[in-house]
């Protein structure tokens, strides 16, 4: 299975009228972009829509980013892994996640608890079903060291996901040569500071209600100021890179000096869930060999 070193992670692409996210991932494997990534936390019925994006190409990965564990029963994961996986061959990374307190007890007070207690079973039941979830063939949502070295010993590496390149050091550290490390990195493609920040605070709204992103900021050195009134501009500009092509190209470029081997564009707009095909071209045209 090949990723690549660029991928788009859109959740439009998942929730997004089908036949145009079709046409949208058809467009975006021309363009040359290795890995499509769709999100899976909120749960509901994500492999159909994996399963579409794969009918619509023919090279391109397509990777979760990240089937929530609370969400869907192992059996129900490696029987889709299996039906997915013997249609299209070496085109399906499984990303796994243990998602977030306060979303997970929304729909079930108190499910959420002991979460890499939680992923390690998750694994061994992936492991033992039949056919089993090969090891390679699938990722973990990992921020903390001891997620990080989970996904290092029982996956085939970490897709971290708002964090900066700063993170991308420690996480490579934790591990090591060889593991994947494909972060996620959200962009908007404006040089206009105001616009470009507003947009980013848009979608950073949500995540800085959810103690394991904050924990996490905190770890990277981002103090409470940071993480309170939407965000200082510090924050914002470390976690949402904006500006034109080349500022975002430098942006992936720290990544990949910090450690990344594939790092996943979300790209932003007013429209968070729109598909942002004009902004694809334009990063294809400048990351995309």
């Amino acid at each position: 299975m090949e990723l690549g070193p660029i991928g788009i992670w859109s959740a439009a692409l998942r929730y997004g009228d089908r036949g145009e996210a079709g046409a949208a991932a058809r467009e975006l494997e021309e363009l040359g972009f290795g890995t499509l990534w769709v999100p899976g936390g909120a749960g509901g019925d994500i492999f159909s829509a994996v399963g579409a994006l794969l009918e619509a190409t023919t090279r391109v990965t397509v990777a979760t980013g990240i089937v929530n564990l609370w969400m869907h029963t192992a059996a129900e994961t490696a029987a889709e892994h299996a039906r997915l996986t013997r249609a299209h061959p070496d085109r399906f990374l499984l990303g796994l996640g243990v998602s977030h307190a306060p979303l997970v007890d929304a729909q079930a007070p108190g499910r959420y608890r002991a979460p890499l207690a939680a992923m390690s079973q998750y694994l061994d039941e992936l492991d033992a079903a039949v056919p089993p979830v090969p090891t390679p063939e699938r990722a973990l949502a990992a921020l903390g060291p001891r997620m990080l070295g989970m996904a290092r010993d029982r996956s085939r590496g970490a897709h971290p996901y708002l964090v900066t390149p700063d993170h991308t050091h420690q996480a490579r550290a934790v591990l090591g040569d060889g593991p994947l490390l494909a972060p996620e990195q959200a962009v908007v493609l404006d040089a206009d500071a105001t616009t470009a920040r507003e947009v980013a605070r848009a979608h950073l709204a949500i995540y800085l209600g959810l103690p394991n992103y904050v924990n996490n900021l905190r770890r990277l050195g981002f103090d409470e100021p940071d993480v309170q009134d939407g965000g200082s501009d510090r924050l914002v500009d470390g976690l949402v890179a904006w500006g034109d092509e080349t500022a975002i190209a430098q942006r992936v470029a720290d990544h990949r000096a910090a450690g990344a081997d594939h790092v996943c564009l979300q790209v932003l707009s007013t429209d968070l869930r729109a598909l942002n095909r004009p902004a694809w071209r334009a990063l294809a045209g400048a990351l995309v060999s």
